[in-house]
């Protein structure tokens, strides 16, 4: 399959945490080409929104044809729309794009408070959810776009499911407005025929680093739909690029800061089968030295379980871990992005497995075989648990 191409139609956050900024770095994180159509230009750092200058409509449709023209796109991203005829001319353009499927967020509110809509252009989401292939309101948003108030759960699915039969496209509610300690989200279908609600609860991650969220889920789904995934795998695998992408970054900003999307990629397979080499782990008979000479050669160690287990990470992300019991020999760990099809593919082939996918206490779904040399390989899925698992040392 050729590169992904995905065109982002939004604003510019001149501190980098949100709009065409993590835009870019999400799509180039998850292996596609970032094309841009800019529609409005912010002022802005993790504290707030010092001014906003939308692009006028005309520029905004020069760079959709621009590069539609030349490069093509295989999916779009809207965020901040800028105006209401800014919103309306888009719509109106990618009707000259059938069958490629259109993420909406209906970006209204900055995380810091700031409005980025007015209530024309709220209204002309209309038009932009008529061609939406998904819709991704948070409860404001959700409440905003119904025009009433959403107290709780009921009323929101209500809420969610009118939109999406008013306007034929699904409908991604996400809770991270919401109190309690978990964070659920929901995807109601395009239409009342379609398949049941997916909902998705993880805990909650205490962390200020949480600008860009919404721009960073809805473009990593983009990304999903411009390759192999269905929708409900592409929101899947997004939600967790974006916890990911939040557990690995670095206070920048007095504010809501920035998250990481720089050291995703390694996390989180970019196509169902092509294995990523992520992890080596080898047998240690003193922990407390091999610990000391794998710091020695400049590995980071992230994980300390009991004396028995120590893992490092590398530049770049990959793993690299020591083991005092219940290991003979080096073993390779590959991480797949749908390990069932990887174990299906291979068994077609004529390869046996030592032991089936299985769900381990750890958190990793993985299966075990061997190569022609007898050297063990794991396949495995893990997700944000390969390198956060909570036992990862509190300082790493």
């Amino acid at each position: 399959m050729s590169i992904p191409r995905i065109l982002i139609v939004a604003g510019s956050d001149s501190g980098g945490g949100a709009g065409i900024q993590a835009d870019l770095k999400t799509v180039t994180m998850l292996g596609g080409h970032g094309l841009t159509a800019i529609t409005a230009i912010t002022a802005q750092n993790t504290l707030g929104v010092d001014g906003v200058h939308p692009i006028p409509t005309d520029m905004v449709l020069a760079q959709i044809d621009s590069v539609v023209s030349d490069i093509g796109v295989d999916a779009v991203k809207i965020g901040m729309i800028g105006s209401a005829r800014t919103a309306l001319a888009v719509a109106e353009r990618l009707e000259q794009l059938p069958g490629v499927p259109v993420v909406l967020d209906p970006v209204m509110v900055a995380s810091s408070g700031a409005r980025l809509a007015d209530a024309a252009t709220i209204a002309a989401f209309e038009r932009l959810m008529d061609r939406a292939t998904l819709v991704t309101p948070n409860f404001p948003e959700l409440e905003a776009l119904a025009e009433r108030p959403l107290p709780d759960v009921e009323p929101r699915a209500q809420a969610a499911r009118a939109l999406a039969a008013a306007h034929g496209c699904a409908v991604l509610v996400k809770g991270g407005h919401d109190d309690g300690p978990t964070v659920v989200d929901r995807l109601y279908p395009a239409d009342r025929g379609g398949p049941p609600v997916v909902e998705w609860a993880d805990p909650r991650i205490d962390t200020a680093a949480t600008h860009g969220t919404g721009c960073t889920l809805s473009t990593a789904i983009a990304s999903g739909l411009a390759g192999e995934w269905n929708l409900a795998e592409a929101v899947a695998r997004a939600r967790r690029f974006v916890r990911i992408a939040m557990l690995g970054a670095e206070p920048l900003g007095d504010g809501h800061g920035p998250m990481a999307q720089q050291g995703v990629r390694l996390d989180l397979n970019a196509s169902r089968w092509s294995p990523m080499l992520n992890q080596v782990t080898v047998p240690a008979t003193d922990l407390a030295a091999s610990e000391r000479f794998y710091r020695l050669l400049g590995l980071r160690q992230i994980v300390r379980s009991s004396r028995r287990y120590a893992r490092f990470e590398s530049d770049g992300g990959a793993t690299f871990s020591i083991e005092l019991e219940g290991i003979e020999r080096p073993t390779v760990y590959f991480e797949v992005g749908d390990l069932d099809i990887a174990v299906r593919y291979l068994r077609q082939q004529g390869v046996t497995f030592t032991q089936e996918p299985v769900e381990q206490p750890w958190g990793w779904r993985e299966a075990r075989l061997v190569d022609p040399a007898g050297n063990p390989v794991c396949l495995y899925q893990a997700g944000e648990m390969r390198r956060f698992p909570p036992w990862r040392i509190a300082d790493a």
